[in-house]
C-alpha cells in the first residue's frame, strides 16, 4: 500500500474558489471516505491521517479535502453555509469522476465534523466519522450567558455517525445514542495523546457500516 505521501493532488471549482483534494486511492476499494480540516488546520493532523491509515487497511478509498480559504492561505473559516457549499461542490465532482459509485463516508476533524454533520443527506453518505466534534462553542472572556451546544448538527444526521473525542476535550464530550457511537480516547482537543485509540475506534466501526 502506497504511503498517503504520494497522494494524488487534485484542484476541484467550488462555489467560493478552489478546494484541494489529495486521493490515496486502493486496490479494489469497497467504499470510499472523504476528510476535513479543523478550522485552522491541515489534512495532516494526526488524528485525520490514523482514521485514513485505518480506512485504507479496510480497503476504503481516503480523499482529504481541503477548503478554498485553506488553500488561499487564510486561517478563519467562512460561514457554515459557504463551507457547506464547497464541500457538497467537492463531493459532486469526485463522485462524478474518480469515486464512481463507491458507498461514500464523510467526516473531518472539529469543525470538518461538523461539515460533515450538515451535508450528510445532502451527500448521500452511509456513514459519517467525527473527530474532536466541538460539542460547546467557546465563550468570550467573563461571558455569563448559558452555553449553547451543537448537538442538533449530530442529532440532524440520519445515517451511523462516530464520534471519537479526548477525554478532556474542552469542548465538551457528545452522547451516544442510536446508531451514534461516541469513543472517548486519552486525550484533548488534539487528539493527539492515543492516535492507535483513534485508529482502533475507527477500524472497529467501519465493518458494521459496510455491512448495512
Amino acid at each position: 500500500m502506497e504511503p498517503l505521501e504520494a497522494a494524488t493532488v487534485l484542484d476541484l471549482d467550488t462555489p467560493s474558489g478552489p478546494a484541494r483534494v489529495h486521493l490515496a486511492p486502493v486496490a479494489d476499494p469497497v467504499a470510499a471516505m472523504l476528510l476535513g480540516h479543523g478550522a485552522g488546520g491541515s489534512v495532516t493532523a494526526p488524528d485525520l491521517v490514523a482514521a485514513a491509515e485505518s480506512a485504507r487497511h479496510s480497503r476504503i478509498t481516503v480523499a482529504f479535502v481541503e477548503q478554498p480559504y485553506r488553500v488561499a492561505g487564510r486561517r478563519s473559516p467562512p460561514r457554515a453555509d459557504t463551507l457547506d457549499a464547497a464541500w457538497n461542490a467537492v463531493v459532486a465532482h469526485l463522485v462524478g469522476g474518480a469515486l464512481g459509485d463507491l458507498p461514500l463516508i464523510v467526516g473531518g476533524r472539529s469543525s470538518g465534523a461538523r461539515v460533515a454533520c450538515r451535508t450528510a443527506e445532502a451527500t448521500g453518505a452511509v456513514g459519517v466519522i467525527c473527530l474532536a466534534f466541538p460539542l460547546v462553542p467557546p465563550q468570550r472572556k467573563g461571558s455569563t450567558a448559558a452555553a449553547s451546544t451543537r448537538q442538533p448538527e449530530l442529532d440532524g444526521v440520519s445515517v451511523p455517525v462516530l464520534v471519537v473525542q479526548g477525554e478532556r476535550d474542552r469542548f465538551g464530550m457528545p452522547r451516544s445514542d442510536g446508531s451514534r457511537k461516541v469513543v472517548a480516547v486519552a486525550g484533548d482537543h488534539g487528539l493527539k495523546s492515543d492516535l492507535e485509540g483513534v485508529a482502533s475506534a475507527v477500524r472497529d466501526w467501519l465493518p458494521g457500516v459496510l455491512r448495512g
